[in-house]
C-alpha cells in the first residue's frame, strides 16, 4: 500500500500518541520488586505487551488465577502515576492532519480501558475509537486488536496504517496486514522520527 491509499489510522497509545515511558517504567519497577524478580529483565519485555503476558513469562508457572492477580496488581501502580504523561510531540499535529484529510482513526493500545482513558485524557486526547486489551481475547503481537479496529471502522486493513513504537506492535500490524510506521528506531514501512515526520508525509500525499 501507498499512502494515497491510505483509508484509516490505528495508533498504538503507550511511547506513540501519550509520552508515558516513564510511568510505565516506574510501575514495572516497582512491581518486579513486590514480585522478587528482575527489573532490567522485565524492562527489556514489558513494553507495549499486555501485563498479563509480561506476568506469565516473568513468574511461570503460576495458576491462571495468580497471573490475573499479578496482571492487575501492575495496572494498579499505572493508574493513578500521571508524572510526566502528555501528548507526545507532533500528536495533536498529526491528528489534525489526519481529521482534516477525513480519515478515520483509532487508537489500539494494550492497556485495559480506565489506564487508557487515564492516560489519553491526561494527554488531551479523545480518539473516535478505543480499543483496549479488554475488547480483545488476544493481545499483541496477536493482530486481533488491530484486526478489531479495522472491522469496528469498516476498512480493510490492508489499507489501514499502523503506527507504533515497540516490536510487539509492529508485528500485530504486520500481521493483521497493514502498512506499518515505526518510531524509536525500529523497522516499518515508514521509519520516523516523530509524529511530526507522519504529519508532513501524510500532508504530502494525494487523498
Amino acid at each position: 500500500m501507498e499512502l494515497r491509499q491510505l483509508r484509516a489510522v490505528l495508533f498504538d497509545m503507550d511511547g506513540t500518541l501519550v509520552t508515558s515511558d516513564a510511568a510505565v517504567e516506574r510501575a514495572w519497577v516497582t512491581w518486579a520488586g513486590e514480585y522478587g524478580v528482575d527489573a532490567d529483565e522485565v524492562l527489556s519485555q514489558a513494553h507495549g505487551a499486555p501485563a498479563e503476558s509480561t506476568a506469565d513469562r516473568m513468574l511461570p508457572g503460576l495458576s491462571e488465577a495468580a497471573r490475573r492477580v499479578a496482571a492487575d496488581r501492575q495496572l494498579e501502580l499505572q493508574y493513578d502515576d500521571l508524572v510526566g504523561v502528555s501528548a507526545a510531540p507532533g500528536a495533536a499535529e498529526v491528528l489534525a492532519t489526519i481529521e482534516r484529510r477525513g480519515l478515520p482513526w483509532a487508537v489500539v493500545t494494550s492497556a485495559d480501558h480506565r489506564l487508557a482513558k487515564v492516560r489519553l485524557g491526561a494527554a488531551g486526547i479523545e480518539p473516535p475509537l478505543l480499543v483496549t486489551i479488554e475488547d480483545i481475547s488476544r493481545g499483541k503481537p496477536d493482530p486481533e486488536g488491530y484486526l478489531r479496529a479495522a472491522e469496528l471502522l469498516k476498512v480493510d486493513p490492508r489499507y489501514c496504517l499502523v503506527v507504533e513504537d515497540a516490536e510487539v506492535g509492529l508485528q500485530a500490524g504486520r500481521a493483521a496486514g497493514a502498512m506499518t510506521a515505526a518510531l524509536k528506531g525500529l523497522d516499518g514501512d515508514l521509519r520516523l522520527t516523530d509524529l511530526h515526520e507522519l504529519s508532513a508525509q501524510l500532508d504530502g500525499a494525494p487523498g
